[in-house]
């Protein structure tokens, strides 16, 4: 049986492919399991400084496999109760909460649908970078659900401003690679078979940076997002600078500096 979830390590790089081409990349059950152990195994990762999130095939993820989740339920005799629901439903939405603990930068390449829960892994990344084929939804509404789902509802007013995230989430319309990028929800759009490419720069940029200060940063900017104050973020600042000051890689990131090359951090 094809492994839902393929991981390729180099270098401090993992490349995570969402591996269900035939289903659009959709989540079924074993895809979600493969995600949440997957990101959970990051959280003391040494290894691993980089994730690169992409879909095998022509689509990023088509959001949750109705037709196994309807295959589910109507092998079942009575409908789930409210428990039941709520933990299929925290299982799916424990992903992304593990995407953004995880002290790893995530680049996710988007191509094809990114719709429902595929569009929340997208949002849940660090970095978007679209192929002009992705078409990005938030799709639970036209389901008979609500349109906030899998932290669509944070992620979305934060990256693109209140008023485009209402019109997403309340309409489900799909937003395109040009518009993704006019309001900032990409970093930009390439061909669709410069993806790959097109997160090299990203990803050396990232591993030009000591393992720490990388871990740090991302930290300290999920916790400014949400930040009291400025002198809450200053503090969050000031004490990340100090430690990683500590750190001997620091002493190495200036000599590589100085003497113009390629810094060798020993620090993980």
């Amino acid at each position: 049986m094809t492994e839902p979830l393929r991981i390729e390590h180099h270098d401090g790089v993992d490349r995570v492919t969402l591996n269900r081409p035939e289903s659009l990349n959709a989540l079924d059950a074993s895809l979600i399991d493969a995600l949440n152990g997957y990101f959970q195994g990051l959280q003391r990762n040494r290894t691993t400084r980089v994730v690169v999130l992409k879909g095998a095939g022509k689509n990023f993820c088509a959001g949750l496999d109705l037709k196994q989740a309807m295959a589910r339920r109507a092998g079942q005799q009575e409908p789930p109760g409210v428990t039941e629901s709520l933990d299929s439903q925290r299982c799916i939405a424990d992903i992304v909460m593990l995407m953004r603990r995880c002290p790893q930068p995530i680049i996710a390449l988007v191509q094809g649908a990114a719709a429902g829960g595929g569009f929340a892994l997208a949002l849940a990344s660090d970095i978007r970078i679209a192929a002009k084929s992705a078409r990005m939804n938030c799709a639970f509404i036209k389901l008979g659900l609500g349109g906030c789902d899998i932290g669509t509802s944070y992620f979305l007013p934060r990256l693109v401003g209140v008023s485009v995230a209402s019109e997403l989430i309340l309409t489900g319309r799909f937003i395109g690679a040009d518009r993704a990028l006019a309001v900032g929800l990409v970093s930009e759009v390439v061909e669709e078979d410069s993806l790959d490419a097109a997160a090299e720069p990203y990803v050396e940029a990232m591993m030009i940076a000591s393992p720490i200060g990388l871990r740090l940063s991302k930290e300290c900017l999920n916790m400014s997002v949400d930040a009291t104050s400025l002198e809450a973020a200053i503090a969050m600042e000031d004490r990340n600078q100090v430690l990683c000051s500590r750190s001997d890689d620091f002493n190495e990131g200036i000599r590589a500096f100085i003497e113009k090359r390629k810094p060798v951090y020993k620090n993980r």
